[in-house]
């Protein structure tokens, strides 16, 4: 995975206000910290930030230049979205070097087509590895091609590049392959659910009998009371 260079501006305000003024102004708060350094706190620019991401995934290697003229290479640590802008929030970001190792978790992809009648249960959807911090791949890959019913799919059958070696128990599931249902299986579990459906038809139409029922029960209390007068 290629570096993105990217800018920063060192960050003087904090908590939530002066968090919520950096992304007024179209920026993402975030803090530098590792190799026992003291935490640097500094504002990314939003745009650029976002489109490196959506590139290169969440282990997008950067390259910062801060203003003040530090310039690091980091990795994203923690990455903080707001669910419902699906804008970045905060970042904490990994001070790392060439030639360093780093343990992340990287995505997984499964390639191919299982047999047929079959479907694809996923266990885990990243797996833990080592890698060179420049060197850290954007995706891993497991084949399912031609896999019938029964077979799982485990981290040791992932395929790694070069230079990256399994961090996570080689034993740990990634999928599983489990036979589709019949159309006979299916259609046994139709019934039940029409019987769930008539039962509550029955019980609102019960309840609409009893309304008037008792509307006209409350009718007939002031007709005698008319009488006796």
């Amino acid at each position: 995975m290629s570096e993105v260079k990217i800018s920063a501006e060192p960050r003087t305000e904090f908590g939530k206000g002066g968090a919520r003024r950096t992304r007024r102004a179209g920026k993402v708060p975030a803090v530098l910290y590792g190799h026992g350094e003291k935490p640097k706190h500094i504002a990314l620019p939003a745009r650029e930030f976002a489109a490196a991401i959506r590139k290169g995934g969440a282990n997008q290697l950067f390259a910062i230049e801060v203003s003040d003229g530090t310039q690091v290479l980091a990795l994203p640590k923690a990455i903080q979205r707001d669910p419902i802008k699906d804008t970045f929030e905060h970042v904490d970001l990994l001070l790392v070097r060439r030639g360093e190792k780093v343990t992340v978790e990287v995505p997984v992809q499964l390639t191919g087509e299982a047999a047929r009648d079959t479907l694809i249960v996923h266990d885990h959807d990243t797996l833990s590895v080592t890698a060179d911090a420049t060197k850290v791949p954007d995706h891993l890959e497991a084949s399912i091609e031609g896999l019938e019913a029964g077979t799982q799919i485990t981290a040791a059958d992932v395929e790694l590049p070069a230079g990256v070696e399994l961090a996570a128990d080689p034993e740990t599931s990634v999928a599983a392959v489990t036979a589709a249902p019949t159309a006979e299986q299916l259609e046994a579990t139709l019934p039940e659910v029409e019987t769930a459906a008539e039962e509550e038809e029955a019980v609102e139409a019960a309840e609409g009998a009893e309304a008037p029922a008792a509307a006209a029960e409350g009718e007939e209390a002031p007709a005698e009371a008319k009488t006796e007068a």
